[in-house]
């Protein structure tokens, strides 16, 4: 028998996720963040039979046009105690609350979960279904923080490896907390983001990141002259560092500036105790290819997990209605 209570409080709330082992899209502050836009966040504590956390789950909950009512998704959720993943049992009975919690106080057309599990973590006793549409890429790479430097190191390519070594001359790599420098890592952003051609969303909600997620916001940056000419923006929980964002402008091309920073990042996660470093995806694009050069491995992810509420009307959207797509693009929005 579970029991699901709903948290109000933000100190409560992020003291359990750290607790259940939560990745940090768990964390109080990344609502606040969706929260901005037509999202709104849900916070479900599952406690056992003898009231002690069995895991938790953000819910963002998006009101659809008639007929579909609502969508609610769980990113990188349920976190199931200690490690994220738990048991077989307390995974399913976690799960299983979440579910009927949303479909008795949200209903809609169903619930999209995105845990922080690898493939073929199973989840036995749910209706889950693979989705057609993912959101976050269950296909990423995780870098295992428990190594030694030195081990990370010799599984990067070469070049990369020598870029960490000898590049990034001429620059100053440090983390970031200065609301003027963020707003300059911001500008450099957009200049990158035109250079490879793709949309963000307005300074604010970068703003917002900075300021919600507090000391769970690791942004590192790589300076010249006083400016950012590279920057990677992770978010942190207690075991998981995740990136976000990341660019350059010619300035850090001509450094050789991006494996350094990234680097730095790394290591300041794993000086902070964390146990993984999450690359947030992998698509066979340029990007994607710097990223596989930190390692000579790949990571699968269970992937979007589909739980519908109304079976007729989630045919509809999983076809891929325009409402659906517009959803989707609008979650991917860097």
């Amino acid at each position: 028998m579970t029991t699901v209570t709903e948290v109000l409080d933000r100190a409560a709330w992020d003291a359990d996720v750290l607790a259940t082992g939560g990745h940090p899209l768990q964390l109080w502050g990344w609502g606040e963040v969706k929260g901005l836009g037509e999202w709104t966040p849900r916070r479900l504590r599952v406690a056992g039979d003898d009231g002690s956390t069995l895991g938790v789950a953000q819910v963002l909950v998006r009101h659809l046009p008639t007929p579909f009512k609502a969508l609610s998704y769980v990113p990188r959720g349920p976190a199931v105690g200690p490690d994220g993943i738990g048991s077989d049992a307390d995974r399913t009975a976690v799960t299983r609350a979440v579910v009927e919690w949303c479909s008795a106080n949200v209903g809609g057309i169903g619930v999209s979960l995105e845990p922080d599990w690898d493939k073929g973590t199973p989840l036995s006793g749910v209706n889950v279904r693979q989705a057609r549409n993912t959101i976050l890429y269950p296909s990423t790479l995780i870098l295992d923080l428990t190594r030694t430097p030195e081990d990370l190191m010799a599984d990067m390519g070469r070049t990369t490896r020598a870029d960490v070594r000898k590049g990034g001359r001429g620059v100053e790599i440090r983390r970031v907390t200065d609301d003027a420098e963020v707003d300059a890592v911001i500008a450099l952003y957009r200049v990158s983001a035109a250079h490879a051609g793709f949309a963000l969303h307005d300074d604010d909600y970068y703003r917002t990141i900075h300021r919600e997620l507090g000391d769970a916001s690791m942004l590192v940056a790589a300076f010249q002259e006083g400016e950012p000419c590279s920057f990677v923006w992770n978010v942190n929980s207690a075991t998981t560092s995740f990136e976000l964002y990341g660019g350059v402008n010619d300035a850090g091309r001509k450094a050789r500036a991006n494996a350094p920073v990234k680097w730095h990042a790394v290591q300041l996660a794993q000086q902070a105790g964390l146990r993984r470093y999450d690359m947030n995806g992998l698509l066979n694009d340029g990007i994607s290819e710097f990223k596989r050069s930190f390692a000579k491995h790949e990571d699968e992810l269970v992937g979007t997990l589909d739980v519908p509420l109304n079976g007729a009307l989630y045919a509809l959207w999983e076809r891929g209605l325009p409402a659906a797509k517009q959803v989707v693009r609008k979650l991917r929005s860097r």
